[in-house]
């Protein structure tokens, strides 16, 4: 009797691992064609969520609505309904408004906060039959990169709980990577979704600005905010994009390789400041990426570059925040203002605001923004666009962190090859090509970027790259092999690491 219990636990277990290693297009195939039900896919998934609680990926979780949820979209399955997303749980960042469930900001005086309308995105999944899983944990209002929230709790990382999980999108990252949820959405201004998707070692995916609607969704920067997705793979990012944006899918392409693909790196800029095993795993992608028949050559954007993309980041994050965040505020009826979100804020983020956000602030300077986004920012963009052209190259790859993840107890301050560095350096490499997803008329719409994971150090921490795409200079179906090639070749480089 006793061996047979046991052996039923253990097929439990088996299914339970089963399905919670699914992906969201591999959820929604099992669910389509009858091979689990949307209930026991969505019942496996919760208890992972309460095994891993000392995660603090989610700040809401509504078990009951997500099982009542899941128990129509079987009976819509039932009824013949085919939609995209029928049955499958994703989180959402908690800066995204969700109906009947809180929605905080990742501050205490929105604590008890019920929305009563969706984000647009969050629409858009419903839409298509996805279910809410959860509001993922983040950094307050989405200023900081390392997910230590005071309210809330410190994220940690999966592959080694005494690390950070990077951030503002720090929930998103952990449970993808904890197999909590296939995919969740998040939002990046400076690197909020490629941040944690790197050191969770996840696949990130910042569309092009403008891309995905932003309606609904708690913001920092008009002209730097976007929404996006983390997901364990690329094809599930592509899924999720054309969800969200109406996109027709990308038939899969017959190509054995990558010949006839070109593409470039800066190291001058991109490979300054990063720890030597990333340096290594990095360079051991690109000749990987040659053995495989692409063409990868060395671009230079400028001696002055790197100071350039630095100041206007921060003179455009810092001065579009309170008048961005005010009017959200306002437009959907949130019941807090700027002047108590910022009064609540914890005392280093506080004084953050207080010296660069406010008007009233010493660093707030409406002259260097307005240099920012009339020189600056065109100067910028004319870089990468011309860098590109002269190459004949469709993407420019970099690590997408200097590092891996810090030590949570060391996440303010620490070493990047042997430098002493603080946690805004995880967006160092970030920074310098946020502009290449901005809006400009000869760019528009063609430059989103996408993470991969390389593999795992020793301790845990994952080591991942950036492409970051000239769409435009290639065909629909030539790009999508080229996504799948590149997510096979970095992953057959570093398949003699231990993955975690």
């Amino acid at each position: 009797m006793q061996q047979d219990i046991a052996d039923i636990e253990s097929a439990s277990n088996g299914v339970s691992d089963w399905l919670a290693g699914l992906g969201v297009a591999e959820a929604a195939a099992a669910i389509r064609d009858g091979e689990t039900s949307s209930e026991a896919y969505a019942s496996a998934l919760l208890q992972r969520a309460r095994v891993q609680a000392d995660l603090n990926a989610f700040i809401t979780i509504d078990e009951e609505a997500v099982l009542n949820a899941a128990r129509n979209a079987d009976k819509a399955r039932t009824g013949g309904s085919t939609s995209p997303l029928l049955g499958v749980p994703l989180a959402i960042k908690d800066s995204y408004l969700t109906l009947g469930l809180r929605t905080t900001l990742g501050v205490r005086n929105l604590e008890s906060y019920v929305p009563s309308k969706d984000a647009e995105v969050v629409s858009a999944i419903k839409g298509a039959g996805g279910i809410v899983f959860g509001k993922n944990n983040l950094v307050e209002m989405s200023y900081g990169l390392t997910g230590n929230n005071e309210v809330y709790g410190q994220v940690k990382n999966p592959h080694g709980r005494d690390h950070v999980s990077g951030g503002s999108s720090s929930g998103a990252g952990s449970s993808v990577a904890a197999r909590i949820v296939p995919a969740a959405l998040g939002g990046d201004t400076v690197g909020s979704i490629r941040v944690p998707a790197a050191l969770c070692g996840v696949v990130g995916f910042k569309p092009t600005t403008g891309r995905w609607p932003r309606d609904g969704v708690a913001p920092i920067s008009h002209t730097l905010d976007t929404t996006g997705v983390l997901a364990r793979s690329v094809d599930d990012c592509m899924l999720i994009d054309q969800v969200v944006t109406g996109a027709e899918a990308v038939a899969p392409a017959n190509y054995a390789d990558l010949k006839d693909v070109r593409l470039a790196f800066a190291p001058r800029q991109y490979l300054s400041l990063v720890d030597p095993e990333i340096e290594i795993h990095f360079t051991e992608t690109v000749r990987r990426l040659r053995d495989a028949g692409a063409e990868v050559v060395e671009v230079d954007l400028g001696e002055d570059f790197l100071s350039i993309t630095q100041r206007a980041t921060w003179r455009i994050f810092f001065h579009e925040t309170m008048e961005a965040v005010s009017e959200f505020l306002q437009r959907n009826a949130v019941p807090t203002s700027f002047e108590e979100i910022y009064a609540g804020l914890k005392s280093g983020l506080k004084d953050v605001w207080g010296h660069v956000v406010l008007p009233s602030g010493p660093g707030f300077s409406p002259n260097e923004y307005q240099a920012s986004i009339s020189v600056d920012r065109p100067e910028i963009q004319r870089r990468y666009r011309d860098a590109l052209a002269r190459s004949g190259t469709t993407a420019l790859l970099f690590p997408t962190t200097p590092g891996t993840a810090p030590q949570i107890e060391h996440q303010t301050k620490f070493l990047i090859a042997g430098r002493e560095v603080s946690d805004l350096t995880l967006h160092s490499t970030l920074s310098r090509r946020v502009w290449q997803a901005c809006q400009a008329s000869a760019f528009q719409r063609a430059c989103p970027a996408m993470g991969f994971r390389l593999g795992s150090r020793s301790t845990g921490s994952t080591v991942e790259t950036e492409a970051f795409f000239n769409w435009r200079a290639v065909s629909k179906n030539l790009l999508g092999c080229w996504r799948r090639q590149f997510e096979r070749q970095v992953t057959q480089a570093f398949a003699s690491i231990s993955e975690t």
